[in-house]
C-alpha cells in the first residue's frame, strides 16, 4: 500500500498516556491536565495512573470509583484508564480482569520496579500475551530497552490483535538515559511501515506542560519517512474504531 510522506507539521489531537497526582509520581491534577489539554487543541486525552506494582501510585479505589469522573470535560472526550504492569515472561498483568473492565482503555508496559524477565524469547513471549489479552489496548514504551525485546513478532502480533505499539516521548529524555530507546523506537517505526501498521506517539505526561509533547519522536518519524495516515494521534475516529472504543461517552 502507497502511503503519502509524514507531515511533521500536522497537529496531533490526542495523547491518551498522561499521568496525574494520583500516580504518586506525577504534578498536575486531573482538572489541570484536561483544562491544559483544552487549551492545546487536543481533541482526545486518557488519563492512565500507574497500576498498583508501581511505588507510590493509587490504590485499588481509585479505579473503583472512576465512574464519578465526567467523560466529556471543557469540550475533551476524556478516557480514564491505567497503566497496567507487565511482570513477568507469562504475560501476568498488576490488574486482573475485574479492574480491567472498569477501565475506558488499557495499556500495559514493562517497568524496570516490578519486571523479573528472562531471554530475549521469552520476553517476547510475555509482551504477546499481553498484547492478545482483550484489556489491553495499548504497550507503553516498548521500545525503551528495560526488556530486550525482538520486534518483529510484536508487530505481528499487535496487527493481528489491533493493538497499539507506543512511541514514547518521554523514554527518549537524556534524564531517563534509555540508550536503546532511540534504536529500538527506529526499528518498530520501520517494521510497522513495512507491514502497515499503525503506532500511537505518547507523551507519558507527568505533568501539564509535556501533554501532547512528541518533540523528541518527530525527528524519528521524518527519518523514517512514517506515515501520517499510521499515526492515530492525528486522527480521533480511526483510533476509537481501531480499538472497539465508543467514540461517544457511555452512561458510568
Amino acid at each position: 500500500m502507497e502511503y503519502s510522506s509524514c507531515n511533521t507539521d500536522r497537529r496531533p489531537l490526542l495523547d491518551v498516556h498522561t499521568h496525574t497526582v494520583a500516580s504518586g509520581h506525577g504534578y498536575s491534577s486531573l482538572q489541570e491536565m484536561v483544562r491544559a489539554a483544552a487549551d492545546k487543541g487536543i481533541e482526545v486525552l486518557g488519563i492512565t495512573e500507574h497500576g498498583p506494582s508501581v511505588p507510590g501510585t493509587c490504590p485499588l479505589i481509585y479505579f473503583r470509583n472512576m465512574h464519578v469522573v465526567p467523560r466529556q470535560m471543557y469540550g475533551v472526550r476524556l478516557l480514564m484508564g491505567c497503566e497496567i504492569n507487565i511482570l513477568d515472561t507469562e504475560g501476568t498483568l498488576d490488574l486482573d480482569d475485574s479492574y480491567l473492565n472498569m477501565l475506558d482503555l488499557g495499556i500495559a508496559g514493562i517497568h524496570s520496579v516490578c519486571w523479573s524477565g528472562g531471554t530475549v524469547g521469552e520476553n517476547t513471549a510475555g509482551m504477546i500475551a499481553a498484547i492478545r489479552h482483550p484489556g489491553i489496548h495499548i504497550i507503553s514504551h516498548p521500545a525503551d530497552g528495560t526488556a530486550h525485546l525482538d520486534f518483529g513478532p510484536i508487530v505481528r502480533a499487535a496487527a493481528e490483535a489491533h493493538t497499539l505499539l507506543e512511541i514514547n516521548n518521554h523514554s527518549l529524555a537524556p534524564v531517563r538515559r534509555k540508550s536503546a530507546a532511540r534504536d529500538n523506537n527506529l526499528e518498530i517505526l520501520r517494521l510497522c511501515r513495512r507491514y502497515g501498521v499503525p503506532v500511537i506517539m505518547g507523551s507519558d505526561a507527568h505533568i501539564s506542560f509535556q501533554i501532547a509533547d512528541y518533540g523528541r519522536l518527530l525527528p524519528l518519524v521524518a527519518e523514517t519517512d512514517f506515515p501520517d495516515e499510521l499515526i492515530m494521534n492525528y486522527w480521533p475516529d480511526r483510533f476509537f474504531e481501531y480499538l472497539g472504543i465508543p467514540a461517544v461517552p457511555t452512561s458510568v
